[in-house]
């Protein structure tokens, strides 16, 4: 079963028990749970369009390790069109979901730890990159969810991992025998952990020899013991709750905290444990994928944002009004440079000598500093089109009401020929969009800070030639 269906997915959900409490109460079944559920729809959706004509397209691929059919969450970018395929891939789900569907976090970590495991084993003789390939045929096999486990919870954020007054504040070993370790720590931010059958815990900062205990590779099953999922509270959460007003009708998004409270992870799923030199690469690499994700993500929720902003216009009666029309080629320019900086990240990306493929650094942060910033502001001109109805609409409980529905219908109607329905419907999806509080953030930290992809980007561009440039040009002697 290389490629499941939407109906195989949520059965493998049925049958895992991860240990997860949402507001104060430990939570069975959780993927049904009103918070949960509308996350692991946009999921679902993924294996629905595995197994869809179309969207085969975008989301299967042949794998390099078996040569059988897989899904492209799953495989190495062992190609420039690995990178460009990917980018397309995110860009079509997110316009189809509006939103995250977490699945990108997992494959991005495959790449990067695959890199650097085999280029430890190259110096050290160790045999991490054969564990993880062995990993990654496991998971193609079955076609599960990997998410990867990256943001610790950093504590002081002045002191390295060793300093920190409780030890626990980065993810650790604590203890070894012959056939494991076990682990301790907790992450923060894991999008989608819940709807997911493995997580690939990664480091999340480079490390020093006092370190070598904090820079560990390892995956662990979603319900392991002593794993724990705490829902992380975001906004918009009484819509999902009474299950009304949602604006995107079927899809949302959450993030939880994950606790790794002493768990035991075998010596085949170990693939990095002391070797610190490698964890800074790894979190790098991981970095650069990710940011390169956001720009097919990002692009996509932009046509999203765009379409929502010019439909608004349209039901308030203002379709061709030129302040607008100047709004969304505004928005337009954002969203295209967003993509365009991602597809030449791609088309620049350099082979490994592991096989993989890295994209080009300066110009996947520079699409991730342009969503980071200019993101915001489409996000702005699109309430600033769809006008103060963003919010403060009656409920949908209020519509429903004998008394004081028709009245609600009166006076919310827009344009002839748009009825009050789909104008509400229509504005709520802009709310949405506009104020869920998780994609706010992660349209500036996600992949990691801002300030990480200015140092990404001056780390890798060389500065002094440059200089050299302009020296030149003014009649300055170089040198050369």
């Amino acid at each position: 079963m290389a490629i499941m269906t939407r109906e195989q997915y949520y059965k493998t959900l049925e049958d895992m028990h991860p240990n997860a409490y949402i507001l104060g109460e430990k939570v069975e079944n959780v993927f049904e749970h009103p918070l949960i559920k509308h996350m692991t729809a946009a999921v679902a959706l993924t294996y629905h369009m595995e197994n869809d004509p179309e969207g085969s397209k975008y989301l299967v691929t042949e794998s390099d390790l078996t040569g059988e059919k897989v899904s492209r969450f799953l495989k190495f970018y062992t190609s420039k069109d690995d990178l460009l395929a990917k980018v397309e891939m995110l860009k079509f789900l997110a316009q189809n979901i509006g939103g995250c569907y977490m699945r990108c976090t997992g494959m991005d970590a495959l790449s990067a730890v695959g890199i650097e495991t085999y280029n430890c084993d190259q110096k050290y003789g160790t045999e991490y990159f054969k564990r993880f390939t062995e990993f990654v045929k496991m998971v193609q096999s079955k076609d599960f969810i990997v998410f990867s486990g990256v943001t610790d919870v950093k504590g002081d954020r002045s002191q390295r991992p060793s300093q920190q007054a409780d030890p626990d504040m980065y993810l650790r070993v604590v203890d070894r025998d012959s056939k494991g370790i076990t682990i301790r720590g907790a992450k923060m931010h894991q999008t989608g952990s819940l709807n997911s059958h493995w997580c690939l815990v990664v480091p999340t900062r480079e490390m020093r020899e006092d370190d070598k205990d904090y820079a560990v590779c390892c995956a662990v099953p979603n319900d392991a013991e002593g794993m724990i999922h705490v829902y992380g509270r975001g906004t918009l959460e009484a819509q999902a709750m009474e299950e009304c007003d949602m604006g995107n009708a079927q899809y949302s998004k959450f993030s939880p905290l994950v606790i790794f409270n002493d768990v035991y992870v075998p010596n085949d799923k170990v693939f990095l444990d002391g070797h610190h030199e490698y964890a800074g690469d790894i979190v790098r690499n991981f970095g650069n994928y990710h940011r390169h994700s956001h720009g097919g993500c990002k692009c996509g929720v932009g046509n999203v944002l765009i379409g929502a902003a010019a439909t608004a216009a349209d039901y308030n009666g203002l379709p061709k009004t030129s302040h607008i029309q100047n709004k969304l080629a505004e928005m337009l320019k954002v969203t295209e440079a967003i993509y365009g900086c991602s597809v030449a990240a791609s088309v620049k990306a350099v082979k490994t000598p592991s096989g993989i493929y890295n994209v080009d650094p300066v110009l996947s942060n520079t699409s991730k500093l342009f969503e980071g910033k200019e993101l915001n502001e489409v996000i702005r001109m699109m309430v600033e089109i769809a006008g103060g109805m963003t919010t403060d609409i009656p409920s949908d409980k209020d519509f429903a009401r004998d008394d004081i529905g028709p009245l609600l219908k009166k006076y919310l109607h827009g344009p002839e020929g748009v009825s009050t329905e789909d104008r509400v419907k229509l504005f709520r999806l802009v709310e949405k969009l506009a104020f869920e509080s998780r994609d706010i953030v992660s349209n500036i930290h996600g992949g990691g800070s801002p300030e990480t992809h200015r140092m990404t980007i001056l780390r890798n561009a060389d500065i002094e030639s440059k200089k050299k440039m302009a020296k030149r040009l003014a009649g300055i002697d170089v040198g050369d």
